[in-house]
């Protein structure tokens, strides 16, 4: 939404600050504006200390960009807050967020890509120099409230907005998409609205995924022996590719899919490429998942967009195949994937009747 705006940082700052003025006495305890700059690594001490009980609204705005590329991240998944030193990181779903501080502390900031969080205190799994391949200014205001936030919210929409920001997280506590029962996102790439459970597609128990210029991963337990005939089945709908192009690059690895973790790390992600060849196998070439997931194409080409199509995998054979080394003793989860980050990419698909096939039978996965 942000790069639809036509804004940036100055006037950003300088409308929120006529906005925020304007409101109602009673509304607003204190204001900051913070600039996270995305050449720096996590934690950047923002100066504001937070007492439990505090009501809070945030709103990010910019882009991070790599360096010599055209690959930019939007602020809904670049800004993120700890509170204390040994607080547990988070961000919303939304560029825009509200909540009540449970343990007073500092609030830092920090930003996630090109870097990862190695732990949910906000520790790196990265050299602090990763970042030096980023760039731009994220801007990054924080309004503590002296009432509930929304209602602080409604108040404030009645002297403006600015560009929509505010009736956003307005929306957002009406109408905020719940995860898929059962799933939950993975924690250090973020929570997310792009999946939901639907029923319109022929399937009365399916999960829709929708993604533009964003990225998640869904995650469902799934504790199986891994063994000789152990599989993967599922069903599957392609709306929209993310990608017109091959996806086993860097710049253009945008693609939707089905995946397993094992017990040991390693997944195998299961993906509809736009045109690489069936059973195409590589690495992930993002640096940071390089050593763990390996892409297998399982699909592709445009021919079958809009069918429900049925799909399984032994993942036994697979993994001997694809990754080799000493097997692993068990699957740990089943992920759902979207990146449609890297070519500000848009990406639809349904899945259903996903399913583990071991020893003891199937598991029914959704």
């Amino acid at each position: 939404m942000q790069d639809s705006l036509q804004l940036d940082g100055a006037a950003f700052e300088a409308q929120f600050k006529a906005l925020l003025a304007q409101a109602p006495a009673g509304t607003i305890k204190d204001f900051h504006f913070i600039q996270v700059p995305s050449n720096q690594p996590p934690w950047l001490d923002t100066g504001i200390d937070f007492a439990a009980g505090d009501r809070v609204s945030t709103f990010a705005f910019g882009t991070t960009a790599l360096k010599d590329t055209t690959i930019a991240f939007p602020a809904a998944l670049q800004v993120w807050s700890r509170i204390g030193d040994d607080g547990k990181i988070f961000r919303g779903a939304r560029a825009s967020n509200s909540y009540r501080v449970e343990k007073g502390g500092r609030l830092y900031a920090g930003t996630s890509f090109p870097g990862e969080f190695a732990s949910p205190t906000g520790a790196l799994a990265v050299p602090p120099e990763t970042y030096r391949m980023a760039e731009g200014v994220l801007n990054f205001l924080v309004v503590r409230w002296q009432t509930e936030p929304l209602e602080g919210l409604k108040r404030l929409a009645q002297s403006g907005d600015v560009k929509g920001m505010v009736a956003e997280e307005i929306d957002r506590f009406a109408n905020q998409v719940p995860v898929p029962k059962g799933w939950e996102y993975l924690w250090f790439i973020g929570p997310s609205e792009i999946y939901k459970e639907c029923s319109e597609h022929g399937h009365a128990n399916a999960i829709c995924c929708h993604s533009a210029n964003t990225g998640a991963l869904l995650t469902k337990d799934c504790v199986v022996p891994l063994k000789p005939g152990t599989k993967l089945s599922w069903s599957w709908r392609m709306e929209q590719l993310p990608s017109q192009v091959a996806e086993d690059t860097f710049s253009t690895h945008d693609y939707l899919s089905v995946a397993v973790e094992f017990d040991n790390g390693q997944d195998i992600t299961y993906f509809w490429s736009c045109e690489l060849p069936l059973e195409t196998t590589f690495r992930c070439p993002i640096p940071t998942w390089t050593h763990r997931e390996t892409h297998v194409v399982v699909r592709s080409g445009l021919e079958d967009l809009g069918n429900w199509l049925s799909e399984e995998r032994d993942l036994f054979a697979d993994y001997a195949e694809r990754i080799g080394g000493p097997m692993p003793g068990k699957i740990v989860k089943v992920w759902l994937i979207a990146v449609c980050i890297f070519q500000q990419a848009e990406g639809k698909c349904q899945f259903a009747d996903i399913a583990v096939h071991g020893e003891n039978g199937a598991i029914p996965i959704l």
